[in-house]
């Protein structure tokens, strides 16, 4: 009873704070991480993930639309639930952790030896209004930690259509093709390919 009252007050002090704002408070979408595949946890490498780098509207927590001219701007009524490379970095190391198939999986200011360092930048992460497709399109790099040489490099890109460009499809669409990246991505860096 006391629980459902504190829920209920909750509930009508964001209703009420909503409202102050003049305008509607965009949607919250985050993007899922792989699931634990349920294999035991293998001596392998460990493994630093760095945060992504892209341009400046990918640094954003706003949902892009790219349009027919290449011109960039941010889709209404729904945002991420953080910063966009910090988004990505943690499903990241989330899937890698999943797969049960490394040492360890941490971020470089985490003060863990790593073995590898997994560097990666946001070519494209929007809708595309010309062709109703969510592109999701990132650059990986091993790199070894302690020479820095490049031991492997990959492209991974996932088109997925999207019914209507709104906020929910799109972020939905956009979620799709990160989880076919990611499952690319985590099995290239277990078994290098």
């Amino acid at each position: 009873m006391v629980r459902s009252s504190h829920i209920a007050a909750a509930a009508l002090l964001a209703a009420l704070l909503g409202g102050c704002g003049g305008g509607a408070v965009p949607l919250t979408f985050d993007l899922e991480a792989l699931p634990p595949t349920g294999r035991p946890v293998m001596a392998g490498r460990s493994i630093a993930v760095s945060e992504p780098v892209g341009i400046q509207p990918f640094e954003a927590d706003r949902i892009i639309v790219r349009e027919n001219g290449g011109a960039l701007s941010f889709l209404g009524g729904g945002q991420w639930a953080d910063r966009l490379p910090r988004l990505i970095q943690t499903r990241i190391i989330q899937s890698l952790e999943n797969s049960g198939r490394l040492r360890s999986v941490s971020r470089p200011g985490d003060k863990v030896v790593a073995d590898y360092q997994l560097i990666s930048e946001i070519r494209a992460f929007d809708v595309q209004a010309g062709t109703g497709e969510a592109v999701v399109d990132l650059s990986f790099k091993l790199v070894a930690d302690g020479t820095g040489k490049v031991t492997a490099a990959r492209i991974f890109t996932a088109r997925v259509p999207v019914a209507k460009i709104d906020a929910g499809n799109g972020a939905r669409a956009l979620d799709q093709a990160l989880v076919t990246v990611l499952a690319d991505v985590v099995r290239w860096v277990n078994t290098g390919r």
